[in-house]
């Protein structure tokens, strides 16, 4: 269902966890005319979830289309369950509505405590496959623009990010009230955030779009930014329609 978007109405991006507007400047540039668009940094600001929420809140006034990647799209659920009457549409990438388990949890303390050791670099040079396509292996511009953001975000804000995910609410337990256009999007070979979060995901919402696209990984906006847009514009003509 598409409800009756005010004027008031704006496109907010949300970073995922250690990004910044860079992750979201293949979308921006691709954004027809009448969408006004930011980029948010409450997740640079704020220690958790539910906080990072209220402050996107407080800070944006009127109804909002949010479009949030990693991080950013538990974010969105999470402003979502604080004013949902607010949000009038949805784009949720690379994302899982679930709360941490005990398995990815162990694994994110454990990067913590490299990364308050000063070891960052090595972990994520380690980590570097895991964000992308194996085909994308060569593409050294590619791996060079990301470790480049995530070193902008540094190793202080990586373990404050870290531990607001390991505490995230789960979005579970609200998601399946959204009545807003929701498109779930995500990267069939994501290892970061399997396909199957996604396809829960969007079974949880009514109505809710699946789309998932073949030999990404999970920075799929960097990755396959043509593929990205394509969906991004197709949702948007149903929540900010040219007028």
């Amino acid at each position: 269902m598409t409800l009756p978007l005010p004027a008031t109405a704006r496109l907010i991006l949300l970073p995922g966890l250690a990004c910044d507007a860079v992750l979201w400047q293949s979308q921006l540039a691709a954004l027809p005319a009448h969408v006004v668009a930011s980029v948010t940094d409450v997740h640079t600001r704020c220690a958790t979830l539910e906080t990072m929420a209220g402050t996107l809140l407080a800070e944006q006034p009127g109804d909002l289309v949010l479009c949030g990647a990693s991080m950013g799209g538990m974010l969105a659920m999470e402003v979502a369950r604080q004013a949902p009457a607010r949000i009038r549409g949805l784009a949720l990438l690379g994302t899982s509505a679930r709360p941490e388990d005990a398995a990815t949890r162990a694994l994110r303390e454990a990067a913590i405590v490299l990364f308050e050791q000063g070891r960052m670099a090595e972990v994520l040079q380690a980590n570097l496959s895991f964000a992308f396509d194996v085909t994308r292996a060569a593409d050294i511009s590619l791996h060079q623009a990301y470790l480049a953001m995530v070193h902008r975000a540094g190793a202080a804000q990586l373990v404050a990010q870290n531990r607001a995910v390991i505490g995230r609410p789960d979005a579970l337990a609200h998601i399946g009230r959204l009545r807003c256009p929701v498109l779930v999007m995500c990267g069939e070979n994501d290892w970061l955030t399997p396909v199957d979060r996604s396809r829960e995901l969007a079974a949880a919402i009514p109505g809710a779009e699946l789309a998932l696209l073949p030999q990404c990984g999970h920075m799929l906006t960097m990755e396959q930014p043509d593929a990205v847009n394509a969906q991004l514009l197709n949702w948007l003509t149903r929540v900010i329609p040219a007028v």
